[in-house]
């Protein structure tokens, strides 16, 4: 028995040192295999194989065409009896012109100057050098009175009326452009007419004249 506990106690006494030797030889067999190059003789490859390609046609949409149809047939031929004759007319066509003939080109009398001093004298001119003078709208607007019925039912509004002034200086062909209400139009076109105007005048000579003037009817 003293024996056993001797060679135990002698164990004990190595087993540090093993472990120390033993770490020592890791560490060196570490620190060695990392410096050694190590290189395969074989290498690796890889073989990529090509893929195949499909290729996709486009395929166009063709279109049944109807066919026309077919022509009428012809009419049957009728047959003509041999003893009857068919008697082709004779047109007579006299297409003779003489041309010694002076040819005519006189289109009526030529026109008579009173018609055209008519003509002028019926113009109506829109801008002249010398506008006619009716007072302007002040004198227009001052002149129309506000309907009482049209005050009562709230109408109002801008209306424009259209005349000529002739060349003695008079109102004529008065009219409605542009309306608001039926009393208020005739009210306008009543009191347009009193208008005394100076007539306009195109190269020294008095004219007619178109004009337009707007009343404003407007409850205070």
């Amino acid at each position: 028995m003293a024996l056993r506990k001797e060679e135990g106690a002698d164990l004990r006494k190595w087993y540090r040192l093993f472990i120390e030797v033993g770490m020592t030889l890791a560490l060196v067999i570490l620190v060695v295999a990392f410096q050694l190059d190590y290189q395969p003789e074989q290498t690796f490859q890889v073989d990529l194989k090509e893929q195949e390609v499909v290729e996709m046609e486009e395929i166009t949409q063709t279109e049944q065409q109807n066919e026309p149809p077919p022509p009428p047939k012809p009419p049957v031929p009728v047959e003509v009896p041999n003893n009857e004759t068919i008697e082709n007319e004779n047109v007579d066509f006299d297409a003779s012109l003489d041309l010694d003939d002076a040819l005519d080109t006189n289109q009526g009398p030529p026109p008579d100057a009173n018609d055209e001093e008519e003509e002028q004298e019926d113009e109506i001119f829109v801008v002249v050098e010398q506008q006619p003078d009716c007072g302007g709208v002040k004198n227009l607007q001052g002149k129309v009175e506000y309907p009482d019925f049209a005050k009562k039912a709230g109408i109002e509004g801008r209306v424009f009326v259209q005349f000529v002034v002739n060349e003695q200086g008079k109102v004529v062909q008065p009219k409605i452009t542009r309306g608001v209400h039926k009393l208020l139009n005739e009210e306008v076109l009543e009191k347009v007419k009193t208008l005394e105007c100076t007539p306009g005048q195109q190269r020294g000579q008095p004219v007619k004249v178109r004009m337009s003037l707007p009343v404003t009817f407007r409850l205070q």
